[in-house]
């Protein structure tokens, strides 16, 4: 019997245990959902559906360049491979691999001595041949004499005449056999023919170089100035032959692989006489500073050059423009925070913007940010990332009086 009093007890004790674990969760359930409601009732516009979070911009009026992009090339105006002029041991190097050299700087030298040589011996003929000219001449003056008395036929002073002539031409010879050789010793003196920068060195010193070494001794190539060839699509060389026979001098700006940072800034030099009918491009060749070196012979780069300026446009990110069925659109926000699609007429690109060409007004405002869950008419709530709000669009009193531009 107390066995059976304290199993009845215990499943009573169960049972309202159970009761108050079911009142609790019904409670906790209808806190969560009352909660959900003013929270879902917070995010919502009196009287309207739940406002989107954006992000917008106002539309404004600039300038954007109009640009042909091309790849390239760096290559320099003058590259020079030095070589000797002559046979002989390199007794010294004058340079420094990677050195900056100007024109006529001595960069080398060869053994001279035997060129010393080869000079005083041409200049000792010269001289002999020159006493044995005074000495011929000294005789046909005395030839002239003893004719002129008539102790000596006319054939020997013709004769005489003669020998004077030859000596003249012989010391001729002798001349420019010591031009030559002082020739030969200033080749000895191996100088840079061109400004430039000097590559690494090709001969040691020590070495017998001959004038048909096809190595050379070092290459200097030329970085100030220094050109870019980029191609550019041959349906935009007509608009750059134009410019080009007006006058105009076109800007051209290298940048990097990645188009992240600009090199240098140039002008157009020329373009080449023929396309390519392989590929249906031209090569155009730019010039360059480059007094800070940035540019590098053989370093890839891309080419932008500037075609026109469209001035007094209107500009907005190129994140706001949307490409639909009908259509490049905006979404434009109104004044009572809700959107409106607009179609629009998109012109050029600069980085990340771009003009409008119609459709749209400057200081109007657009969302460039959260445009996948818009609508025509979606009530927007405007939450830029640098925290300022945009200034709210004018209320339809305060607009003013203007047709759609299309």
């Amino acid at each position: 019997m107390a066995e059976s009093m304290h199993f009845a007890t215990t499943v009573k004790r169960w049972l309202l245990g159970l009761f108050a674990a079911c009142l609790l969760a019904l409670g906790g359930y209808a806190f969560l959902e009352k909660s959900g409601e003013e929270s879902s009732r917070a995010g919502q516009a009196p009287g309207g559906p739940r406002a989107v979070p954006v992000q917008a911009a106002a539309a404004k009026t600039g300038d954007v360049g109009i640009y042909l992009n091309g790849l390239g090339s760096v290559v320099p105006l003058h590259t020079v491979k030095v070589r000797s002029r002559v046979d002989g041991q390199l007794m010294n190097v004058l340079f420094q691999e990677g050195q900056i050299v100007e024109r006529g700087e001595l960069l080398a030298k060869i053994d001279p001595r035997p060129f010393e040589v080869q000079l005083t011996q041409a200049e000792g003929q010269m001289a002999r041949d020159q006493a044995q000219l005074r000495n011929a001449r000294l005789d046909l003056e005395r030839y002239k004499d003893l004719f002129k008395q008539g102790f000596v036929p006319k054939q020997q002073v013709d004769t005489q005449d003669a020998m004077v002539r030859q000596f003249e031409g012989v010391v001729k010879t002798d001349q420019s056999q010591i031009d030559n050789a002082k020739l030969q010793l200033a080749y000895s003196r191996i100088t840079a023919p061109i400004s430039g920068r000097v590559g690494l060195r090709l001969v040691d010193p020590g070495n017998i170089v001959h004038a048909n070494d096809t190595n050379g001794l070092v290459v200097i190539t030329q970085l100030m100035p220094i050109t870019v060839v980029f191609t550019i699509p041959e349906d935009s060389l007509p608009p750059v032959l134009e410019r080009l026979n007006a006058g105009q001098q076109l800007t051209v700006d290298a940048f990097d692989r990645e188009q992240k940072k600009k090199l240098a800034s140039g002008t157009l030099l020329t373009v080449d006489n023929q396309i390519d009918p392989n590929t249906g491009t031209i090569r155009l060749r730019a010039v360059f500073p480059n007094e800070d070196g940035a540019l590098f012979p053989n370093q890839f780069v891309n080419a932008r050059l500037l075609l026109e300026v469209k001035q007094g446009v209107t500009i907005v990110p190129s994140a706001a423009v949307q490409r639909g069925v009908k259509g490049p659109f905006v979404y434009v926000v109104n004044s009572d925070r809700t959107v409106a699609v607009r179609s629009v007429g998109v012109g050029a690109a600069q980085g990340e913007d771009v003009s409008i060409t119609a459709g749209l007004s400057p200081d109007e405002l657009v969302v460039v940010d959260g445009t996948e869950r818009l609508r025509e008419g979606s009530r927007v709530e405007i939450r830029n990332r640098d925290d300022r709000q945009p200034a709210a669009p004018p209320s339809e009193s305060e607009k003013p009086q203007q047709g759609t531009q299309l």
